[in-house]
């Protein structure tokens, strides 16, 4: 099942870095740092209404480094997150950090607290990576950090990012497996995008910053999104959340408002043409859940046209019977029962 979060953004806050490719107010819309009073009246608005099971809902520290915040402002959000999560009945508390913020004591006093999940900001598993993006940290770091949040029995989340100054397909690919060898319950996965006044587009606007381009991602990422679903990992994002403020500062890098809805689209095409290749005439009808239909297609009726291109010629047609993420591929003249071949499309049945 699965979990909602109430997100409480908490930009730049104990964070003693900037990363080249850090724009908090772009991300979250916002610069502010909220007072405890803040973030109770917004806890209160949210939950008056609240539309979802709150036995399957966190409330969610992220935006800046939780842990390494001032321990009384800490202290006071973590105090504030159970007085809501019990008199609602919710799931517990979910925060991010970074790897080289989680020490024992820090364990011992987030365990005092109804915390559920802790998700640490690896970006990489790469050090010459992290140090040329000015992480501030080691794999090492992420490493012991991951080790002793499982050991505390908290669900372990994982974050890393597509396309870093440095990054190749190879160190993308050596992350996501070294992240994979950790065992998280998730995983987000962030493209890089390249937001105007950050240091990363200095370097871009020079000349000394090259990012893959938005097909290269997309394949890339849809590659990821497979392999993590695979390893039974949940990808619980991926893409960079949609906003204007993103939208305003873009300069370059991997940014689409439906990035995963992308990567789900050539999971499909690619689906649909290691079947049809195999076909004698490469014609036929393609079955998926309803709600499968248009990512199946493509946008702009792209995964079709891309097939015609490779002379193939499908027809997608809905199928309530099929669960989501699973395709049935019939040969021109053949029925379902006679010659139908189900196909299961990991990583694009969605979270």
């Amino acid at each position: 099942m699965s979990c909602h979060n109430i997100p409480v953004f908490l930009p730049h806050a104990g964070c003693p870095h900037r990363c080249l490719f850090c724009d908090q107010h772009s991300i979250s819309g916002t610069v502010h740092t909220p007072s405890p009073g803040e973030v109770r009246d917004y806890l209160e608005e949210s939950l008056a209404q609240y539309p979802h099971d709150p036995a399957q809902t966190e409330i969610a520290f992220f935006g800046g480094s939780f842990t390494c915040m001032d321990l009384d402002y800490q202290t006071a959000m973590l105090e504030l997150g159970e007085e809501f999560v019990r008199r609602y009945g919710l799931k517990g508390i979910r925060l991010s950090t970074r790897p080289d913020g989680i020490s024992p004591g820090i364990i011992r006093h987030l365990l005092d607290y109804p915390v559920q999940a802790v998700e640490l900001g690896a970006q990489s598993m790469c050090d010459r990576i992290l140090e040329q993006n000015r992480r501030g940290h080691t794999a090492a770091d992420t490493v012991q950090a991951a080790r002793r949040i499982r050991q505390a029995g908290l669900e372990l989340g994982l974050q890393m990012m597509v396309g870093l100054l440095g990054d190749t397909a190879q160190t993308v690919w050596d992350t996501a497996r070294a992240l994979a060898d950790l065992n998280p319950d998730t995983v987000r996965i962030y493209p890089m995008v390249i937001l105007k006044g950050t240091p990363a587009y200095a370097l871009w606007q020079q000349g000394d910053y090259s990012i893959f381009s938005l097909e290269e991602g997309v394949q890339l990422c849809a590659g990821l999104l497979e392999f993590f679903e695979q390893r039974q990992i949940r990808v619980i994002k991926l893409g960079l959340h949609a906003s204007r403020q993103v939208e305003e500062q873009y300069a370059a890098g991997l940014y689409h408002p439906a990035f995963r809805e992308l990567c789900e689209s050539r999971l499909y095409r690619q689906g649909m043409f290691s079947q049809i290749s195999r076909w004698k005439e490469k014609r036929g009808t393609v079955y998926v859940h309803p709600k499968g239909l248009s990512t199946c297609i493509g946008q702009k009726r792209e995964n079709i046209i891309w097939l015609h291109r490779q002379g193939m010629e499908i027809r997608v047609k809905p199928d309530h019977t099929l669960s989501r993420g699973k395709l049935l591929l019939c040969p021109e003249g053949s029925t379902k029962e006679e010659q139908g071949v189900a196909v299961k499309v990991i990583g694009a049945a969605g979270v």
